[in-house]
């Protein structure tokens, strides 16, 4: 026998040994009842258990992707093999009592949400060399552990990544020696396993998310929502979920799913909405009156949509949730539309705003026409709801002061094989200058997304001559490029199809014409898309 296969053998049999002993997370009752620790306790402590305790799994804190992750991981590294079910139930069973409470996940979870292009920001220019250059810092951030516990997760990457040590600029310094020596120290400083937040969090009891809700978004490319969410109990924080959401006259997309909450807040759902498989990431808001996240879709989690739900009960008062459109023009007349709960059929939007007639009134959703003065005041006002002023605000303005193409900076991926393509979407923002008068700065007014007419073009004289435009991809009529197939192509000198592009918006403001540029990098294919990158 081999020496490997003997040591793994010891340890199975102590560990079996040890099972009866029922120790570590919850308890020999908890263990008996609860599917996730019934897996941990099979599957797990074969490595996870010494002196009759579980090892390393308690001592460490972590959203459901950061488990999940962790999971998928102690598949591949010590081929520990769970069915689909055993997985979600460890899963579900870890996060629940060794998650993050919402105070110590809300500064990274447009991670967690899949929101494209954007970049978070480390505490500082360490923490950036060497955590942020072969992954997020939020993934980083969205763990706790104490220093030794840290220090161990320094020796796991040095021990599966031996080559990280020779990263990008890693050789400038003595980078093991910051690894192993100071690092621990300043993470469990930042992110410590014990804290007041998450001892609050875990004692206390948090409302279910059954019942009805109005809800509201807006999905880049195709505009903004309104609509109702119903969740259906159907076993422990689990919900049978109903959509209908309303993106414009004619345009009504239902869907059906299914949704799970971990850690009493953190939403995880899945939904067929219209002809589109969809997943969520959703946050109930810590007393449960409010959701929040982002949706998106299975096979392109770049397009999605932002979410806001208000449960719409009882409790509910003037509150609400959203006002469409977001700009009104000088001088004309227009349809808003005010969506909420309990709402009473009496609106202020502002000075110089006037309802001329009311459309629909609804607990729900209020309808009306508005007359916007010539002389109203230019800017962003707040919209009161039966004399309780929200937090949804409008602008009124005479005129387009500029527009940007939003993101500025974007990726797409070229697709092909089992790898599909990664699109961008763009969308065209209207603002006003601010009180410096200058389009560009810091005091612009944002005043919302508009219609734009979209084309690309080269962004440098280096993409001109290697010709990126006519093989890089295409733009689509709503913003959206849409990248080629990825691989060596031999009409353009065997090289790949890759790009460096500039994106133009261009938007009709009465008989002016504005144009905004965004900048967009078509690149090669992702081949290890992690819930957390």
């Amino acid at each position: 026998m081999k020496a490997e296969t003997r040591k793994i053998t010891r340890r199975t049999l102590r560990s079996v040994g040890a099972l009866a002993l029922a120790i570590g997370l919850g308890g020999a009752a908890v263990a008996a009842q609860d599917p996730g620790r019934d897996v941990i306790d099979k599957k797990c402590v074969s490595c996870h258990l010494e002196g009759g305790k579980l090892t390393r799994i308690p001592e460490i804190r972590k959203s459901p992707e950061g488990w999940d992750m962790t999971v998928t991981r102690m598949g591949i590294w010590h081929k520990v093999e769970l069915t689909t079910e055993e997985r979600r139930a460890v899963v579900k069973y870890l996060a629940d009592r060794q998650g993050l409470a919402p105070a110590e996940s809300a500064a990274f979870r447009s991670l967690m949400e899949r929101r494209p292009n954007t970049q978070d920001t480390p505490p500082d220019e360490e923490f950036a060399q060497m955590c942020g250059r072969c992954h997020s810092f939020g993934r980083v951030a969205l763990q706790r552990r104490d220093e030794d516990e840290w220090r161990k997760l320094m020796h796991t990457h040095l021990g599966q990544f031996p080559s990280a040590e020779y990263s990008a600029l890693g050789r400038d310094r003595n980078w093991w020696e910051i690894a192993r020596d100071k690092m621990p120290g300043r993470l469990a400083g930042l992110y410590p396993k014990n804290t007041d937040a998450w001892r609050d969090w875990s004692r206390a009891k948090h409302r279910p998310a059954d019942g009805r809700w109005v809800v509201a978004g807006e999905r880049p490319g195709w505009g903004p929502y309104t609509g109702t969410m119903t969740a259906v109990p159907k076993g422990k924080d689990k919900y049978e979920v109903n959509y209908e959401l309303h993106f414009g006259p004619g345009n009504t997309v239902r869907g059906h799913g299914d949704a799970v909450i971990y850690t009493g807040y953190e939403w995880r759902g899945s939904t067929r909405l219209g002809n589109e498989d969809t997943r969520a990431v959703f946050a109930l808001s810590e007393d449960g009156s409010r959701i929040s996240g982002r949706w998106f879709l299975k096979n392109a989690e770049e397009i999605g949509a932002t979410f806001e739900a208000l449960r719409s009960d009882k409790a509910a008062k003037n509150a609400v949730v959203s006002v469409s459109p977001k700009m009104l023009r000088a001088g004309e007349t227009a349809t808003v539309t005010v969506a909420g709960a309990g709402l009473d059929p009496k609106v202020d939007l502002g000075p110089g705003v006037e309802v001329v007639e009311w459309l629909g009134k609804s607990a729900d959703v209020l309808k009306l026409r508005v007359k916007v003065a010539t002389d109203a005041p230019q800017g962003v006002r707040k919209v009161a709801v039966g004399g309780r002023e929200s937090g949804q605000t409008l602008a009124v303005y005479r005129q387009i002061d500029s527009v940007r193409v939003e993101p500025a900076f974007a990726i797409a991926r070229l697709g092909g094989g089992t790898n599909p393509p990664a699109s961008a979407q763009f969308d065209a923002v209207a603002y006003l200058n601010g009180p410096d008068g200058k389009a560009g700065t810091d005091d612009d007014v944002r005043l919302g997304s508009v219609p734009a007419t979209w084309s690309a073009e080269p962004f440098d004289e280096r993409a001109k001559h290697d010709e990126d435009l006519k093989f890089a991809g295409h733009m689509e009529p709503h913003g959206q490029f849409l990248p080629a197939f990825a691989g060596p192509n031999p009409n353009r000198r065997g090289l790949n199809n890759v790009g460096n592009l500039a994106v133009v918006a261009t938007v009709a403001d009465g008989e002016r014409a504005l144009d905004a540029k965004g900048h967009l990098m078509v690149t090669v294919q992702r081949w290890n898309p992690t819930p957390l990158r």
